[in-house]
């Protein structure tokens, strides 16, 4: 008996009868709708109209989505181009037989990509400003969704952490198991409000914000470093790389992070005027 577990064991979301409200949606919704009050205050703050708000919230919300599912099934599953392509983008599996998954399966490397270049089409189209511009800014709403992503990952029983070895842990009940794991969701949602902190002071506290690129690169460091750490007490998510040093998910974030580190030094040399 562990009695220093915490037994998690909760229902799938809220029953209307007629429809279920999925608590991971939930999440996403809280995630966007945070997100688009962040970026009203940013942009009032550097009197970019309003209308153009709602067409950043549109381009973030595809490249969002669509980026972590293909990001997912690209990095994880990519058996599923030839075994169940339906399912890459529709809520539900028809292998091997039919039934409603909800959407599920999303790889935040594939999110952060779509982004970046969602936001490049988003600056040539629609914000008339350099993509470092608005990248420097739509961080700080990303770092805050992301907390609520990875709770939405709790609630799920997904994404989950490795058994501890130890009375200390969680009990994930909806996996059919009776030992404590690492809730490395909460861990990294944790770590997702230190990120966005640090951002939020950046922007609002410093002169940073007008040398283009250095809040994006910071982010890249901040946000791909947590993810690296705790991957190390994650369960590796594709089984046949299990027994690597490091896991698929930390060799994807090497390169963000260095990536971070070249756009921040080079930031110096790119100061913007709003």
């Amino acid at each position: 008996m562990h009695y220093l577990s915490f037994v998690w064991d909760p229902s799938e979301g809220i029953d209307l009868g007629f429809f279920m409200i999925r608590y991971y949606s939930l999440m996403f919704v809280v995630a966007f709708t945070l997100g688009w009050f962040i970026m009203k205050r940013i942009f009032k703050n550097e009197e970019v109209p309003l209308e153009k708000l709602d067409s950043l919230f549109i381009y973030t919300v595809i490249a969002t989505l669509v980026g972590a599912r293909l990001g997912h099934v690209i990095f994880y599953e990519p058996e599923i181009f030839s075994k169940d392509p339906l399912s890459i983008f529709l809520p539900f599996r028809t292998v091997p037989e039919f039934e409603f998954t909800g959407f599920r399966g999303l790889a935040s490397h594939g999110a952060a990509i779509a982004i970046i270049i969602a936001m490049f089409i988003y600056s040539k189209k629609v914000l008339k400003k350099p993509v470092l511009w608005i990248l420097d800014r739509i961080v700080i709403a990303v770092a805050c969704g992301a907390i609520f992503v990875r709770i939405g990952n709790f609630i799920n029983s997904e994404i989950i952490g490795k058994a501890t070895q130890s009375d200390f842990g969680v009990v994930f009940k909806q996996l059919g198991e009776n030992f404590p794991r690492h809730p490395a969701q909460l861990y990294e949602s944790a770590g997702y409000i230190i990120v966005f902190l640090i951002l939020w002071y950046v922007y609002w506290k410093t002169n940073k914000r007008n040398y283009l690129g250095y809040i994006f690169g910071l982010f890249l460091i901040l946000l791909w470093t947590v993810r690296f750490i705790v991957e190390f007490v994650k369960e590796a998510q594709v089984d046949d790389r299990a027994e690597w040093f490091l896991n698929t998910g930390q060799w994807l974030s090497i390169p963000f992070i260095l990536i971070g580190a070249y756009i921040m030094l080079q930031s110096s040399k790119k100061k913007h005027s709003s």
